[in-house]
């Protein structure tokens, strides 16, 4: 599980666009060492989205689709909102 942990943490910082390898990866260095690993695999399947798609998404640009919106989703939109106050 370690190294399952160490490469999406890897994944969430090399994304694609500067804002979401930011956003994403500050959210697994937080957060992902205490998720559960049923919550492991949707942050994972999350990562699979569209760099666009997901950006939208937890910033509120567009609505989320019911397959996605999930415990997670709302975890990571949570503290993106929290990181937008503070930077």
């Amino acid at each position: 599980m370690e190294s399952r942990l160490k490469r999406l943490v890897f994944r969430a910082h090399h994304m694609g666009s500067n804002e979401n390898d930011i956003l994403f990866g500050r959210f697994a260095e937080r957060y992902l060492s205490g998720l559960s690993p049923e919550q492991v695999d949707r942050f994972e399947a999350l990562l699979a989205e569209t760099d666009n798609d997901l950006f939208n998404w937890v910033t509120n640009k567009e609505a989320v689709p019911p397959r996605l919106d999930h415990d997670i989703m709302s975890m990571i939109k949570k503290f993106v909102q929290e990181e937008a106050a503070i930077t």
